[in-house]
């Protein structure tokens, strides 16, 4: 039992040792070097995002309607209408439209991307938009309408491509997320998923979870951004989070991309305590059964003893 102890004092005396900062306190690991200036998008350099594809479970909101010429329109009065016939040639005015939403069934609201990446439209069909920008999309809905047949109207052909306008937007952007993984010193890892916007920095990442752990090395904090193919070197932007809260520098600010892992490493005492408590712990446990037993056979016969000497 001496032993151990002796051993986890000297591996906490090393550790200790090991964590000294020699360079003052503000001072980054030296295990990883920061991106050269302009490389990679920061909190003052920020890009903007190329257009967004759409992707299971994407919630949209969608609003077809058709535009067609107003049938009220200049029609009160037949003396009116010879009066405009005389005067149309001196005078020609714009024809009045107006727009209608679909007959039979409206398509306007939210709208699900389901898992094999089409909307449901009702009665006018499912139309796929997984992989499409807004846009895109906006005219595959609208490719869908304009070859159904107006049910009020059967036999008459489709509607017409011209008159068919679809307003398309993304109300939740669930397929694009970023995460925030935090060690925890070896009793597992939490990870927290939060859907991109297009701004977020890695300062607002560690706010949206109320800030570093108790665990958590300040020094010790990354990005690591998806590799596409496997054998690409991987792309890890360390994070200078006492120089960006302390000292308002933002070269490691990054501006966060969909699929980032923002990595909080506990601190290495935390972890070597977890480790040493592993050990420890059932050794513990191991001699207390022990003293234990010693102690209840001691006991009975203790009493085993005494009743004899009676």
């Amino acid at each position: 039992m001496r032993g151990v102890i002796w051993f986890a004092i000297a591996t906490v005396w090393v550790s200790v040792a090991g964590c000294a900062n020699p360079d003052g306190p503000h001072r980054m690991g030296p295990q990883i070097t920061p991106p050269a200036p302009g490389t990679v998008p920061v909190e003052l350099a920020k890009v903007t995002l190329p257009p967004y594809v759409i992707e299971p479970p994407d919630l949209l909101i969608i609003e077809v309607v058709t535009i067609i010429e107003d049938p009220d329109a200049g029609s009160d009065k037949d003396k009116e209408k010879d009066d405009e016939k005389k005067d149309a040639k001196k005078d020609k005015k714009p024809k009045e439209m107006k727009a209608f939403s679909l007959p039979v069934q409206p398509v306007s609201g939210q709208f699900s991307v389901r898992p094999d990446g089409t909307v449901f439209l009702g009665i006018w069909g499912s139309v796929p938009v997984a992989g499409l920008t807004l846009l895109q999309a906006a005219e595959a809905v609208r490719d869908q309408i304009s070859r159904q047949e107006d049910p009020t109207k059967p036999g008459t052909g489709g509607f017409k491509k011209d008159s068919v306008k679809v307003i398309l937007d993304v109300l939740q952007y669930n397929s694009k997320r970023y995460y925030v993984v935090t060690d925890g010193g070896g009793n597992g890892e939490q990870v927290t998923a939060f859907p991109v916007t297009g701004s977020e920095t890695v300062f607002d990442a560690i706010a949206n979870i109320g800030g570093l752990p108790v665990v958590a090395s300040k020094r010790q904090i990354w990005v690591a951004r998806r590799t596409p193919h496997a054998g690409q070197p991987e792309q890890i932007l360390p994070v200078d989070w006492i120089g960006i809260t302390q000292h308002g520098v933002t070269a490691t600010n990054y501006q966060i991309m969909p699929g980032d892992r923002v990595y909080v490493k506990a601190q290495r005492l935390v972890r070597i305590d977890t480790a040493l408590s592993r050990i420890i712990t059932p050794i513990e446990r191991l001699f207390g059964v022990t003293l234990l037993g010693a102690s209840t056979v001691n006991q009975v016969t203790g009493r085993g003893l005494s009743t004899t000497s009676r």
